[in-house]
């Protein structure tokens, strides 16, 4: 989920009626059909933090209390809803844990409106299906920007770990405190309280107090509820490997359509778009929008229509000898569907260096969002590659760095990257190319400190930097499929013809019937944003067809 900025207009802080928004009575009117009214005593709790698939509540009369618990467990009200408005966020268009509690905080008359009925109630009644989504989106957005009903992330900054589970909890949309250790004095009371030591760290305080030290990112998922329950006997119609912009577009096309739609990703929403700060030429979007922010915005819509998001499992493998397929995870669980859609995109290459595996995460990077930007601020940085995602990570980061140094292997970035980004980066004092050069020299102690490049006439140069952002190309995320599709000779997803050779009825079929690729894993494919959420859409009239063949 984007969070705007606190001066943004866009911001709650600033939206308050549409945050919180009140019904008019006509359209409360139409809202109490879809639920059951109810009288409630106050203090009544209506849910709590860690329940799934809890109910929506409209007030009719009376109020509800959202609220955490405090260091002692006692109840921290932050927000009260009064007569005519509605509790919720987007937690309720998942199976995920909720953050936060609700009570009633007087003797209430409420209309609670169940799972099936509150998605009934979103399709049915566009109006206030939009009140409410942007009412969520809103919310979420609330939260994230203060910490509540979240989690204290304490640790180095700059450390892989502190990054890595930063990174799945902003990705994620997930409320958190980061605690610094390497400057921060209230780390070190925190671990002081907690009898930690620095190097247990970087360590996760949830809200029970209880705490994670160095979690794997699965385990965070499994702990803050992240992750939904999968059913290894249910038979999906269609599970889609990969929520990046051509997964995600089929999850939204495929479920708004009335197919039982899965969705496993092994990280969080977005993809390699994810990580993008932002992406001017995608159609609709004038002024820009942030890939994480595209990526937050379709995987609501793709819940509102009914799909399962099941983050933090990624697919090792698949049993492709039967039908319907078997799916095998990374927990050891798995998952059977009838229809399968491959956007499992690809993966940045890394560089051939000898220290590159020593510094990768504390130093190295292969993404450029405002975490990152926080990070190397002030300083000089070196970003590799010449394709538009190190075109968008250059001119974003020179908002923030002391200077941006791009390296690539070829006489300039014409042929390689979008004229609008060759024009801001030729324009900025902050930039400087330097064609022809490859990094050949790393240094640092715990994290990297210095890099170094040679070029082609000879010449080398060495800079203190801590901050190397790599974006050389891509490499295809299939090694799963071990053999059960064919592949072209750089592991790209073949597609369009058959095991036999013929021309399949979709551009997007493999040579397993029933199983399609899009968007970055398919060979041939044209990496953008805007053609991966095409072959997203357009791929599912192609299950509909196996799955409801014609009579001949």
């Amino acid at each position: 989920m984007a969070i705007p900025p606190d001066n943004d207009p866009s911001s709650p802080l600033n939206r308050r009626e549409q945050t919180f928004p009140s019904l008019n009575e006509e359209m409360a009117a139409r809202l109490v059909k879809y639920g059951v009214e109810e009288l409630v005593p106050a203090g009544t709790v209506l849910f709590r933090r860690g329940d799934r698939r809890i109910d929506y509540f409209f007030v009719i009369e009376g109020c509800i209390e959202i609220y955490d618990l405090d260091k002692d467990g006692q109840p921290s009200i932050f927000v009260v809803h009064g007569p005519s408005q509605f509790t919720g966020e987007v937690d309720l268009f998942s199976e995920r844990q909720v953050m936060v509690n609700g009570r009633t905080g007087s003797d209430s008359r409420l209309v609670r409106v169940d799972p099936i009925g509150f998605r009934k109630l979103v399709s049915g009644e566009p109006d206030i299906g939009e009140i409410i989504m942007r009412a969520f989106i809103l919310r979420r957005v609330a939260l994230i920007q203060s910490g509540q009903g979240g989690v204290t992330l304490a640790g180095s900054a700059h450390a892989a770990d502190t990054v890595r589970l930063r990174s799945f909890l902003i990705r994620n949309g997930y409320p958190y405190r980061l605690l610094d250790t390497d400057v921060d004095e209230d780390a070190m009371h925190l671990l002081d309280c907690l009898g930690l030591r620095p190097s247990e760290c970087p360590v996760v305080v949830m809200p029970d107090r209880r705490v994670l030290r160095c979690p794997s990112t699965s385990q965070l998922a499994d702990e803050l509820g992240i992750a939904i329950l999968l059913d290894s006997e249910h038979v999906h119609d269609v599970a889609v490997i990969g929520a990046g912009p051509a997964g995600l577009a089929a999850a939204v096309y495929a479920a708004s359509e009335g197919l039982d739609t899965l969705v496993l990703e092994a990280l969080a929403p977005g993809g390699q778009a994810g990580t993008s700060s932002k992406i001017e030429n995608y159609l609709g979007f004038p002024t820009g929008i942030s890939g994480q922010a595209l990526a937050g915005r379709a995987q609501v819509q793709a819940m509102k229509f009914g799909a399962h998001m099941a983050i933090a499992r990624s697919v090792e493998g698949m049993d492709c000898a039967k039908h319907p397929y078997t799916l095998l995870l990374d927990d050891g669980t798995s998952v059977r569907a009838r229809a399968v859609v491959v956007a499992t995109g690809a993966r940045y290459r890394k560089l051939d260096h000898l220290d590159y595996e020593r510094f990768e995460g504390q130093g190295i990077h292969y993404a450029a969002t405002a975490m990152e930007a926080t990070l190397c601020a002030g300083e000089e940085i070196v970003v590799v590659g010449g394709g538009n995602s190190a075109g968008q990570a250059a001119v974003f980061l020179a908002r923030t760095a002391a200077h941006v140094h791009i390296l690539v292997r070829g006489e300039g970035l014409a042929s390689t990257m979008s004229d609008y980004l060759v024009q801001r980066i030729a324009q900025s004092p902050r930039i400087t190319l330097h064609p022809r050069c490859q990094v050949d020299h790393l240094d640092g102690d715990a994290y990297l400190r210095e890099v170094g490049w040679k070029c082609a006439d000879g010449t080398q140069k060495r800079i203190k930097a801590g901050s190397l952002f790599v974006m050389i190309g891509a490499e295809p995320n299939t090694a799963w499929l071990d053999g059960c599709l064919d592949l072209d000779r750089k592991g790209f997803v073949l597609t369009g013809r058959d095991s036999d050779g013929y021309a399949t009825p979709s551009p997007y079929a493999t040579t397993l019937r029933g199983v399609f690729a899009v968007g970055d894993v398919r060979s041939g494919s044209i990496k953008r944003v805007a053609s991966g959420v095409g072959e997203g859409s357009v791929v599912v009239q192609a299950i509909h067809r196996f799955l409801n063949p014609s009579p001949m």
